[in-house]
Formats: structure tokens, C-alpha cells, sequence
């Protein structure tokens, strides 16, 4: 067991490291509106029909997670990154985000799992928490809608307490008096802090960002081009 669990770990860096130095040419890239996604090259894992580094660092396919929505054995996930005081996460989030759920999720074609970071002050922290709150009585999603819907454009917003609880109401958060108290949770705190950090050590630096397998797309990009980054992803997936 210690040997199988030593070989894991070695696998796990390996990837790790392969997948940041892919990242950190692909988050200077910026992706602009109608370029094309970046792909990495396959990696020796994924070459021996391993999954790709992508894959292998950040896909949960947990049927309970509270942050993703989808069929857990959907062809394609798509992980995404977001902070919950970033416009461009907002304008992703109110503009583009109903379109894939339709078109993509509820149709059985995508998993969307959502990772949080905090890259504008302890108030990014504090959305996090809020939201994996919301999320213990599922409605994680709900409340990301709830925040996104109020952020005015290039504005990062404000999230003292008292609006965060006024969120959890919005959302339709039901037990308003667990959701405060969950505020406060460390496991929830630490949580939220330790998926920034992996996301630090991924090169992620701006939000929002996207990943299927080895390919990302930066930016809350146009539908179209979140379209045709999903249906090559889906061929490919076939």
C-alpha cells in the first residue's frame, strides 16, 4: 500500500508540473475573442492511454459535489475556475453560463465542476465560503447567480456579511441560521484557500478560465466560441 501510494504521488507531480508549465504559457496566451483554444501535447501518461495531466489533476466526477452540475459519466467536463468578486466570472456567469447549461449540460453532453479562487482581497475569500455555504444546501449554483446578477460592469463588488446572508436569501437558501453559521466554518475556509493555492500552482492567474483534458480557453469568451470549444471536445471524447 505505502509503495502504491508513493508511485501515485510521483504520477501526481509529474502531471502537476506538466500541467503548470501548459498553463503558464497558456494564461500569458490570454486567449482573445476567435482564437482558438490552446492544447498541450500529450503527455507520457496520456500517450499509454492515461489520463491526460487536466484530467488527472482536476476532474472529481463526484456524484454528491455540490459544485458541479451534469451527468457524472457525461462525455466532456468542463472545470472552470471563478472568483466571486470578478466581473468578467459575472458577465460568464449571467450571459454564456444559461446557454451551455441548455445546450451542453442538459443534454447530457457536459459536467460543468467549478473550482473557486480569491484574487481580490479576503471579501473573494469570503464569497468562496458563502458559496460552498450555499452549496451544503445545494445551492451553489443558485447563489453564484444570486452575486454574478448584482456586479455591475468592470466593478468588483463589495461582500460584507450582511450581503453575503442577503445572497443566501436571494438564492433561496432555506436554513438562513446553518448558512450564517457555516460563514465561519474552517473546513470551509480551508477549502476555498487551498483550491486558490492549487490554483496558483497551476499558473491560473486571471478569472474566468476553463479547462477540458489538456485544452483551455481564457476569458469569459463569446458563446461562440465557447460552442465550438466544447463540440471538439466532444468529438474527440467519441
Amino acid at each position: 500500500m505505502w509503495f502504491a501510494e508513493r508511485r501515485r504521488s510521483r504520477r501526481l507531480t509529474v502531471a502537476l508540473v506538466a500541467f503548470v508549465v501548459f498553463l503558464s504559457v497558456v494564461v500569458t496566451a490570454q486567449l482573445t475573442p476567435g482564437r482558438s483554444p490552446v492544447t498541450a501535447p500529450p503527455t507520457a501518461d496520456s500517450a499509454n492511454g492515461a489520463r491526460d495531466a487536466g484530467d488527472f489533476m482536476l476532474v472529481r466526477r463526484d456524484p454528491n459535489d455540490p459544485m458541479a452540475v451534469g451527468d457524472v459519466d457525461a462525455p466532456v467536463v468542463l472545470v472552470q475556475w471563478t472568483d466571486m468578486r470578478c466581473p468578467y466570472c459575472a458577465v460568464f456567469n449571467r450571459e454564456t453560463l444559461p446557454v451551455l447549461l441548455r445546450e451542453y449540460v442538459q443534454t447530457g453532453k457536459v459536467r460543468l465542476e467549478v473550482h473557486d479562487v480569491a484574487y481580490f482581497g479576503e471579501q473573494s475569500t469570503d464569497g468562496a465560503v458563502a458559496a460552498r455555504a450555499a452549496g451544503n444546501q445545494g445551492k451553489f449554483f443558485a447563489y453564484l447567480s444570486a452575486v454574478y446578477k448584482d456586479v455591475p460592469a468592470g466593478v468588483h463588488p463589495d461582500l460584507p456579511r450582511e450581503r453575503l446572508i442577503a445572497y443566501a436569501r436571494k438564492a433561496g437558501v432555506t436554513d438562513i441560521e446553518r448558512f450564517t453559521a457555516d460563514l465561519t466554518d474552517a473546513d470551509l475556509r480551508a477549502a476555498a484557500q487551498a483550491s486558490h493555492a492549487t490554483a496558483e500552482q497551476l499558473g491560473i492567474t486571471s478569472v474566468p478560465f476553463f479547462v477540458v483534458g489538456d485544452s483551455a480557453l481564457a476569458g469569459a469568451q463569446p458563446i461562440e466560441v465557447f460552442r465550438t470549444y466544447l463540440d471538439d471536445a466532444i468529438a474527440k471524447a467519441r
